[in-house]
């Protein structure tokens, strides 16, 4: 008998150690993998008159979540959508990258509550360090401390930019470079604030130079175009749009109500922007995309729209339909105020990953866009931007 249970705790622990290997080993991959998809598909066939103009652009993209995965940023894999290896061979210059700390269960684009928190679980199946299992704002500055580290490792060829001067500086060395890629740090969302005015100061320090103020629920900031209340922006919300704003920090408004979009209007005339988005004359989908009446206000505050490329905000995500949408954005808001806005690595499914940015250079050409135009909203915009609105 005392063989037996011998025999059966020895099969436990071995049952014990083989799932445990799975949980943390495999499911966090195998998560990514299914959530982060690229569609099969035949190599793109692009013109050479595409080819050569994309091989002359510094590409630019709003919005990549790419820090939330465990994946090293440097080296390239098989899945998802973005990394270092994979924005090189697609001419990325630059590419915001935006930090997920929270997403509430049963998420949806309708209505959700701050509840049932699932990014815990993710931090702990991927081994991320207990303090972000319980701490939004931990989360916050793990991911950051993640694009640092790369940046550190990378001999120079990932460059995190602080200041107007990083990008000058970074820019500069890659006319002579072009291996070198350009990050901006971004929250999406400001609830890493955990509704502590301070802790902007603390976000800053770390390196972001972007907030959203909303993700996919209502929070201390206001209210979410996802969310349960959809309203304005709170005290606190006024006050931290008002701090960020001193502090030269850019406002990101992916995700916050109309309301929210309306009052940060109001509140000021710094330019802001929408990272990712669609237009909603285009693509009718009011709990995704705002109006297109705010879009303008937006653009005509000096401000960029960033065009996503998943099926919510272009309806068709095909490359054709996105460059079909950029390029009516661009006759509708002006095409100084266009850019992309990916919302790569932010559980979509593309019809391409980043290193095949080409085929939108030649989906673009032919929808009939001008070759300067197609400069700028491939990326000269969003550098421009950057360039002014970037500490100086």
């Amino acid at each position: 008998m005392r063989y037996f249970f011998r025999r059966l705790g020895r099969f436990l622990m071995m049952v014990l150690v083989l799932g445990a290997g799975y949980f943390f080993l495999f499911l966090p991959a195998q998560f990514d993998r299914n959530v982060n998809v690229v569609v099969p598909h035949a190599p793109y066939v692009i013109s050479p008159r595409a080819q050569a103009l994309h091989d002359s652009l510094r590409v630019a993209d709003m919005h990549a979540d790419t820090l939330m995965w465990k994946r090293d940023p440097l080296k390239r894999h098989k899945r998802g959508h973005v990394d270092v290896p994979r924005l090189r061979e697609g001419g990325v210059a630059l590419q915001v990258f935006s930090t997920v700390s929270y997403v509430p269960g049963g998420q949806n684009v309708k209505a959700n509550r701050m509840s049932h928190d699932r990014i815990g679980l993710l931090d702990f199946a991927q081994l991320w360090p207990p303090a972000t299992w319980f701490s939004i704002r931990a989360r916050a500055l793990y991911q950051a401390k993640r694009l640092q580290s790369a940046a550190a490792r990378s001999d120079g060829t990932l460059v995190v930019a602080l200041s107007a001067k990083d990008m000058e500086d970074a820019l500069a060395l890659r006319a002579l470079n072009p291996d070198i890629v350009i990050g901006i740090l971004s929250s999406e969302g400001g609830h890493p604030l955990e509704g502590r005015i301070d802790n902007l100061d603390v976000l800053y320090a770390a390196g972001y130079r972007e907030i959203g103020l909303q993700h996919f629920f209502d929070n201390r900031l206001g209210g979410s175009l996802h969310g349960v209340g959809k309203g304005g922006l709170t005290p606190f919300g006024r006050e931290v749009v008002k701090r960020m704003l001193a502090k030269h920090m850019i406002i990101d408004v992916a995700h916050s109500s109309e309301k929210v979009v309306e009052d940060v209007l109001d509140l000021t005339d710094a330019p802001i922007v929408i990272s990712h988005t669609g237009v909603r004359s285009l693509c009718n989908h009011p709990q995704r995309n705002i109006s297109d009446a705010l879009l303008k206000r937006i653009a005509d505050r000096g401000g960029l729209i960033g065009i996503g490329y998943w099926k919510q905000a272009v309806c068709d995500p095909t490359p054709d339909g996105i460059a079909r949408t950029i390029k009516a954005a661009a006759e509708k808001f002006g095409v100084d105020h266009i850019a992309l806005g990916s919302d790569f690595d932010g559980t979509i499914t593309s019809y391409f990953d980043t290193s095949e940015l080409a085929v939108l250079t030649d989906a673009l050409l032919k929808q009939g866009m001008s070759e300067s135009d197609i400069r700028k909203v491939m990326g000269e915009n969003e550098i421009a931007f950057y360039l002014a609105n970037l500490p100086q």
